[in-house]
């Protein structure tokens, strides 16, 4: 089988015993970088050398199917420099061959900077989307963001220091000002940092330089958004579908914060395209 395992997002305590006794006994292990694997298993006083194979973002749809077929025969313990893998880090092609080829698949739960920084967050928890790294273009995160706007579910995003003030600056402009919003910095770590302020008071916070690992977790809309015609609410759902949404969900999720006709929503989109 492939067995899908969560490392530590930041202190190496958090490391399972699990982890430790499945990469104790693995006799291959699929990982993001080879090196980091290396490292994290003399970290935890890991005696066993496994034969490793690269399985990164540049190779991992050409690397798939030989991993998958390996995992007819023997275990195969797939490692991501961090967290869990497919979640914002390589993995999902290689999920999707196995069940596609009926290789069994499992994972060994652990941390999750996700979890994390939506618990610690303050903000609903209840439902909640994992929205991922916003794209780098400022015009297309623009358009993401506007397409979100009526989203009522608790939002969490990965981002890099360096984009972290014009990523919190675009959401201000998508979401508005007062949207509340949370950063969490280096999680597990020495100098973790949750900060929760409105969007423009932590895209001006950010603007002197953040450093380390960062989450945002963001307020979902706490009213339907303002539009009454059908010609408007299909924009809204053209703009959900140009960011990766499928149709069908774009049109439910618009009707949703707009209390416009789905079906009216979903044919009207169809028609525009």
């Amino acid at each position: 089988m492939i067995v899908l395992a969560a490392t530590p997002i930041g202190n190496l305590g958090d490391a399972s015993r699990r982890l430790v006794e499945t990469l104790s006994n693995a006799s291959v292990v699929a990982a993001e970088d080879t090196r980091t694997a290396i490292h994290l298993m003399r970290a935890l006083g890991i005696e066993n050398r496994p034969r490793l194979i690269a399985l990164h973002e540049h190779n991992e749809r050409a690397k798939a199917s030989e991993v998958v077929e390996l995992a007819r025969d023997e275990d195969v313990v797939v490692l991501t420099d961090a967290g869990m893998p497919a979640i914002s880090d390589p993995g999902f092609p290689l999920v999707e061959a196995a069940a596609a080829a009926g290789v069994t698949v499992t994972a060994l739960p652990g941390p999750s900077a996700v979890l994390m920084a939506l618990a610690v967050s303050g903000l609903p928890t209840d439902r909640f989307s994992f929205e991922g790294f916003p794209t780098r273009k400022g015009g297309e995160r623009r358009r993401l963001f506007a397409s979100l706007a009526g989203e009522q579910r608790t939002m969490v995003f990965f981002e890099s220091p360096h984009r972290l003030a014009d990523t919190l600056a675009d959401m201000a402009a998508g979401f508005g000002d007062d949207r509340r919003a949370v950063v969490c910095r280096e999680l597990t770590k020495l100098h973790e940092e949750v900060r929760r302020d409105s969007l423009a008071a932590l895209a001006s916070w950010a603007a002197d330089g953040v450093r380390g690992e960062i989450c945002v977790v963001v307020e979902g809309s706490t009213g339907a958004l303002d539009v009454t015609s059908i010609e408007d609410g299909v924009r809204l759902v053209l703009e959900r579908v140009a960011a990766g949404s499928r149709m069908k969900e774009a049109a439910a999720a618009v009707a949703d914060a707009t209390g416009l006709s789905k079906r009216d929503l979903y044919e009207g989109a169809l028609a525009a395209r």
